[in-house]
Protein backbone atom coordinates (compact mmCIF):
# COMPACT_ATOMS: atom_id res chain seq x y z
CA UNK A 1 0.00 0.00 0.00
CA UNK A 2 1.21 3.28 -0.82
CA UNK A 3 0.59 7.05 0.34
CA UNK A 4 1.47 10.36 -0.68
CA UNK A 5 1.90 12.40 2.95
CA UNK A 6 0.32 15.88 1.71
CA UNK A 7 0.27 18.70 4.26
CA UNK A 8 -2.85 17.56 6.02
CA UNK A 9 -1.25 14.41 7.14
CA UNK A 10 1.68 16.54 9.35
CA UNK A 11 2.30 17.98 11.71
CA UNK A 12 4.05 22.06 11.99
CA UNK A 13 7.57 20.82 11.38
CA UNK A 14 6.49 18.81 8.28
CA UNK A 15 6.47 15.25 9.13
CA UNK A 16 3.64 12.88 9.47
CA UNK A 17 1.61 12.28 12.19
CA UNK A 18 2.26 9.04 14.17
CA UNK A 19 -1.57 8.57 14.05
CA UNK A 20 -1.70 8.98 10.69
CA UNK A 21 0.66 6.03 10.52
CA UNK A 22 -1.00 3.68 12.87
CA UNK A 23 -4.09 4.32 10.76
CA UNK A 24 -2.50 3.56 7.75
CA UNK A 25 -0.63 0.56 9.31
CA UNK A 26 -4.11 -0.53 10.46
CA UNK A 27 -5.56 -0.76 7.28
CA UNK A 28 -2.50 -2.29 5.27
CA UNK A 29 -2.69 -5.11 8.31
CA UNK A 30 -6.74 -5.76 7.98
CA UNK A 31 -6.24 -5.85 3.81
CA UNK A 32 -3.90 -8.92 4.42
CA UNK A 33 -5.69 -10.68 7.05
CA UNK A 34 -9.14 -10.12 5.30
CA UNK A 35 -7.33 -11.33 1.69
CA UNK A 36 -5.84 -14.28 3.51
CA UNK A 37 -9.05 -15.49 5.71
CA UNK A 38 -11.93 -14.25 3.29
CA UNK A 39 -13.66 -13.21 5.86
CA UNK A 40 -14.39 -9.74 7.57
CA UNK A 41 -11.70 -9.20 9.88
CA UNK A 42 -11.55 -7.23 13.58
CA UNK A 43 -7.94 -5.40 15.02
CA UNK A 44 -7.43 -7.20 18.30
CA UNK A 45 -4.34 -5.89 19.36
CA UNK A 46 -1.18 -3.77 17.79
CA UNK A 47 2.15 -4.71 19.25
CA UNK A 48 4.50 -1.49 20.86
CA UNK A 49 4.61 0.87 17.79
CA UNK A 50 8.44 2.81 17.46
CA UNK A 51 9.05 5.02 14.77
CA UNK A 52 12.90 4.99 13.38
CA UNK A 53 12.68 7.94 10.81
CA UNK A 54 9.83 10.60 10.10
CA UNK A 55 8.52 10.69 6.94
CA UNK A 56 8.37 14.33 5.36
CA UNK A 57 5.61 16.07 3.83
CA UNK A 58 5.57 15.12 -0.02
CA UNK A 59 7.11 11.89 0.61
CA UNK A 60 5.96 8.43 -0.02
CA UNK A 61 4.64 6.31 2.65
CA UNK A 62 5.29 2.43 1.64
CA UNK A 63 3.79 0.02 3.59
CA UNK A 64 4.39 -4.16 3.29
CA UNK A 65 2.23 -6.63 5.20
CA UNK A 66 1.94 -10.17 5.33
CA UNK A 67 0.20 -12.83 7.57
CA UNK A 68 2.86 -14.38 9.72
CA UNK A 69 0.45 -17.01 11.77
CA UNK A 70 -3.12 -18.29 11.79
CA UNK A 71 -4.52 -19.65 14.50
CA UNK A 72 -7.83 -21.03 15.19
CA UNK A 73 -9.52 -17.33 15.02
CA UNK A 74 -7.14 -14.80 14.97
CA UNK A 75 -4.29 -14.01 12.94
CA UNK A 76 -0.83 -11.99 13.39
CA UNK A 77 0.14 -9.71 10.60
CA UNK A 78 4.21 -7.53 10.47
CA UNK A 79 3.45 -5.01 9.21
CA UNK A 80 6.78 -2.33 7.40
CA UNK A 81 6.79 1.08 7.11
CA UNK A 82 9.45 3.19 4.53
CA UNK A 83 9.37 6.64 3.44
CA UNK A 84 10.54 7.33 0.27
CA UNK A 85 11.53 10.90 -1.12
CA UNK A 86 10.15 10.34 -4.49
CA UNK A 87 12.66 12.16 -6.29
CA UNK A 88 15.91 10.37 -5.47
CA UNK A 89 13.98 7.10 -4.45
CA UNK A 90 16.03 6.79 -1.15
CA UNK A 91 14.12 4.99 1.08
CA UNK A 92 14.21 4.92 5.26
CA UNK A 93 12.46 2.14 7.58
CA UNK A 94 9.71 4.70 9.74
CA UNK A 95 8.22 1.96 11.49
CA UNK A 96 7.22 -2.43 11.81
CA UNK A 97 4.65 -2.69 13.85
CA UNK A 98 3.04 -6.81 14.51
CA UNK A 99 -1.24 -6.55 14.63
CA UNK A 100 -3.40 -9.49 15.60
CA UNK A 101 -6.77 -9.60 14.06
CA UNK A 102 -10.04 -11.97 15.04
CA UNK A 103 -12.18 -13.00 12.29
CA UNK A 104 -15.55 -12.66 12.12
CA UNK A 105 -18.76 -14.45 10.42
CA UNK A 106 -21.60 -12.65 9.22
CA UNK A 107 -23.70 -12.49 12.59
CA UNK A 108 -20.42 -10.87 13.94
CA UNK A 109 -19.39 -14.53 16.13
CA UNK A 110 -15.58 -15.09 16.09
CA UNK A 111 -14.71 -17.12 12.85
CA UNK A 112 -12.22 -20.13 12.21
CA UNK A 113 -9.49 -18.59 9.93
CA UNK A 114 -7.67 -21.44 7.69
CA UNK A 115 -4.23 -22.67 8.61
CA UNK A 116 -1.01 -21.12 7.04
CA UNK A 117 1.53 -23.68 6.19
CA UNK A 118 4.99 -22.19 6.36
CA UNK A 119 6.74 -22.33 2.62
CA UNK A 120 10.44 -21.82 3.49
CA UNK A 121 13.20 -21.15 5.86
CA UNK A 122 11.96 -17.18 6.62
CA UNK A 123 7.97 -18.19 6.33
CA UNK A 124 9.30 -21.33 9.53
CA UNK A 125 10.87 -18.34 10.96
CA UNK A 126 7.65 -15.84 10.94
CA UNK A 127 5.64 -18.21 12.28
CA UNK A 128 7.42 -19.36 15.08
CA UNK A 129 8.38 -15.66 16.18
CA UNK A 130 4.53 -15.02 16.11
CA UNK A 131 4.49 -17.93 18.41
CA UNK A 132 6.40 -16.22 20.88
CA UNK A 133 4.95 -12.99 20.87
CA UNK A 134 1.18 -14.81 21.04
CA UNK A 135 2.25 -16.62 24.07
CA UNK A 136 3.66 -13.17 25.49
CA UNK A 137 0.41 -11.27 24.74
CA UNK A 138 -1.84 -13.97 26.13
CA UNK A 139 0.02 -14.04 29.14
CA UNK A 140 -0.20 -10.25 29.78
CA UNK A 141 -4.05 -9.68 28.65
Amino acid sequence: MTQLVLPEHTNAIGTIFGGQVAAWIDVCGAIAAQRFCRKQVVTASIDELVFHNAIQRGHIAIFRSAVNAAWNRSMEVGVKVEGEDPLTGVRTHTASAYLTFVALEPDGARAFVPRLLPENDDDRRRALEAGVRREHRLRNR
